[in-house]
């Protein structure tokens, strides 16, 4: 990239995670913090310094994340490594200085951790997709979704936290708020998970025709997506047939369902959830992910190394 295109690719990360980290900061201080809930990660382990000691959020989560950041720091490749940092800073001035600064709920617990969810679920998910986290046990986490693809960011974020919330209840004797901070990372797992992973979630379809050419055509016109046909044999009567497999999106569907059983209508037709679809004409969501071979090529070397 140029240095235009870079200086807008930085001032655009910079903005979300000023956004992200806003969220977050909110959700941890005004909501989650006020109602003492004891909530997850490494902000649930400074909201305890806090609540025994008066030590500020912020600047403890720069102390903790120090030592951390350094264990994960090959796994996770400079690039990710120093947005991150850039982040925490940013989070922890948001923490401090500006979040204070803004109403606090003292409302009913359950709305405070639903809020709390909610608006904290937005912002990780913001700073998740800008390749970039807030460290703590972010890091452990992206971490392990670096080593694993294939599992669920939210998950592996709920397992984590859930440990360090399990903790906080223990200090602060409280049985109902071990139950809202479970609820908290459930929650903003599921929020994370929808707003990353939503953009790529689909539908496919498993078509099985005698006319499978006919199939993948209405199919095209109708919806403009492509199809893959597979010859395959029944069981029964061991008859030629085809496959027609199709992703498409949840809107989609409906419209290919419909063509092709006007084109086809003894086609048996299976419909199943599609988590995350990638390729032509769906969104990617990367997340702490090498960049590819072309983009890398004009990279310096140790861009390369990480």
């Amino acid at each position: 990239m140029n240095k235009k295109q870079t200086f807008r690719q930085f001032a655009l990360d910079t903005a979300v995670e000023l956004l992200g980290s806003l969220l977050c900061a909110i959700g941890l201080y005004n909501f989650a913090v006020s109602a003492n809930f004891p909530v997850s990660g490494i902000s649930g382990i400074t909201t305890i310094l806090y609540s025994l000691f008066g030590l500020p959020i912020g600047v403890m989560t720069v102390v903790i994340n120090i030592p951390i950041a350094f264990l994960c720091y090959k796994r996770l490749g400079r690039a990710f490594f120093w947005r991150s940092v850039r982040c925490i800073l940013i989070f922890s001035v948001m923490t401090d200085y500006v979040a204070p600064h803004l109403p606090v709920y003292t409302g009913d617990r359950m709305l405070s951790a639903i809020c709390s969810a909610a608006i904290g679920g937005v912002g990780y998910a913001l700073i998740y997709m800008r390749g970039s986290s807030t460290g703590g046990t972010d890091f452990i986490t992206i971490s392990i979704k670096s080593a694993a693809p294939h599992l669920p960011l939210g998950k592996i974020s709920f397992v984590i936290d859930s440990l360090t919330v399990l903790a906080g209840g223990y200090i602060y004797r409280d049985i109902d708020g071990i139950i809202y901070g479970l609820l908290i990372s459930f929650m903003t797992g599921m929020v994370v998970d929808k707003l990353m992973y939503g953009v790529n979630a689909g539908k496919l379809a498993l078509i099985i025709t005698e006319y499978g050419d006919r199939v993948a055509k209405v199919i095209d016109t109708c919806s403009g997506r492509g199809s893959t046909l597979i010859d395959v044999k029944g069981a029964f009567q061991y008859d030629e047939k085809q496959l027609v497999l199709c992703a498409c999106s949840n809107k989609q569907m409906f419209e290919v369902e419909r063509a092709v059983k006007e084109a086809a209508p003894d086609a048996f037709i299976i419909i199943l959830e599609s988590n995350e679809v990638h390729g032509e004409g769906f969104a990617i969501t990367r997340v702490a992910e090498k960049p590819s071979l072309p983009q890398a090529a004009g990279a310096d070397a140790s861009e390369k190394k990480d």
